[in-house]
């Protein structure tokens, strides 16, 4: 396993143009978003607009800072997410426009192609083991003690290719990337 922080990472245009992404992890790695079969990454969303779409992807979006996104759903529905709420999944090519409470956000986005792999993004309590399957690990508000490692707000864990993170137990709440093969 690894620490990454994000000041560590290229930030990279989305691919939209409205905003900034930092690629955490890819499958296979350096992989594209035509040829990924799982992608994992931070967003800084500053100004309010359209989602980019992603045909055949399926996403979970989970705030880790900032005061709220509100998206609407061009098919109709909004949800509005904040550093409190549980992570949200959505298909990759939903129409649909984000609006800001006051202020950016910092996101935590999960991608899986649909048919190849699928994912889970589960918050877990201080003690509570990593399920199997586990890539990676994130904090929200507070630092956390994995094994001999601490894990900040703006650093996220993650696995090496041939072994997961399960089994690992932090002293506080994490976010884990549960993503398992489908053939």
């Amino acid at each position: 396993m690894k620490l990454i922080r994000r000041s560590e990472l290229t930030a990279q245009p989305w691919k939209n143009g409205g905003g900034l992404t930092w690629e955490i992890a890819a499958f296979p790695t350096g992989a594209g978003f035509e040829d990924m079969q799982w992608r994992i990454s931070m967003a800084e969303v500053a100004t309010e607009g359209g989602f980019s779409a992603f045909a055949g992807i399926d996403r979970t979006l989970t705030v880790l800072s900032g005061t709220g996104l509100h998206l609407d759903f061009a098919q109709g529905g909004s949800v509005t997410l904040d550093n409190r709420t549980p992570p949200f999944s959505f298909p990759g090519e939903a129409a649909l426009h984000a609006r800001l409470s006051a202020g950016p956000v910092l996101d935590f986005n999960v991608m899986t192609r649909r048919g190849v792999c699928t994912h889970q993004v589960e918050m877990l309590a201080a003690g509570q083991p990593v399920p199997n399957c586990a890539v990676a690990l994130v904090t929200r508000n507070q630092p956390v003690k994995i094994g001999d490692l601490v894990l900040h707000p703006d650093e996220i864990m993650v696995s090496d290719q041939n072994h997961d993170l399960s089994g690992q137990v932090a002293s506080g709440p994490v976010i884990a990337v549960i993503v398992r093969k489908l053939t």
